[in-house]
């Protein structure tokens, strides 16, 4: 007999932490393992990073271009941080929960609040902590990318960030890589279970008690 498929919407699931906490780092690997989880790629004003890729990191854009998009609705959230925007385009993120595709996506605690005012449904939203302070200087360090007072302020802003954990749905310290893509990904298994997720399912019971 062939596998019966319940219809299911979608998850959007939100990673949100301070700069160098893993957010991002996370989000990169669970999309990687898993073909039924897709990147939603944000619009921003910011240049590009080395190694970054136009459509597939980030859409980079105009201000001009992004305030419109703003003005006319076609963001599901947006913030500003460290003086350039960011966006979630409403658009592609709707079609693909619609037709059952789990979005993966890492912005801040102003996006997702944002995100639960427009799509509290279809949010799951995680935060991630660093193990200590001194653990996410490094991690900011380390890679590289910016520089000391950019670091500085990247810090000074981290209490602030931090202070909305209880905002989300689940929390996970990022003490070790693996282990915490291990616990997102339980986290999103789960919520693929849940029942008002299974939008199918009321059809589904009903065949089987035809016993079709």
């Amino acid at each position: 007999m062939g596998k019966s498929v319940i219809r299911r919407r979608g998850i959007l699931l939100v990673l949100s932490s301070p700069s160098g906490a893993g957010k991002t780092t996370i989000t990169r690997a669970l999309a990687t393992a898993d073909p039924q989880l897709a990147v939603s790629v944000s619009v921003t004003t910011r240049p590009p990073r080395a190694g970054e890729i136009d459509g597939t990191h980030y859409r980079f854009i105009s201000r001009d271009e992004f305030e419109a998009m703003a003005a006319a609705g076609e963001l599901l959230e947006y913030a500003t941080v460290f003086g350039n925007r960011y966006g979630t385009p409403r658009a592609p993120i709707l079609a693909a929960l619609d037709a059952g595709t789990d979005i993966i996506s890492d912005v801040d605690w102003q996006g997702t609040q944002q995100l639960k005012e427009k799509a509290r449904a279809d949010l799951v939203s995680v935060f991630v902590l660093p193990p200590s302070l001194e653990a996410l200087e490094e991690r900011l360090r380390r890679r590289a990318q910016d520089s000391d007072e950019v670091v500085r302020a990247r810090m000074v802003k981290s209490s602030d960030e931090m202070s909305h954990w209880a905002e989300y749905d689940y929390v996970v310290v990022n003490q070790d890589l693996d282990e915490s893509v291990r616990r997102v990904r339980a986290i999103l298994d789960a919520e693929r279970a849940r029942r008002e997720r299974q939008v199918g399912l009321a059809e589904f019971v009903n065949r089987l008690r035809r016993g079709a």
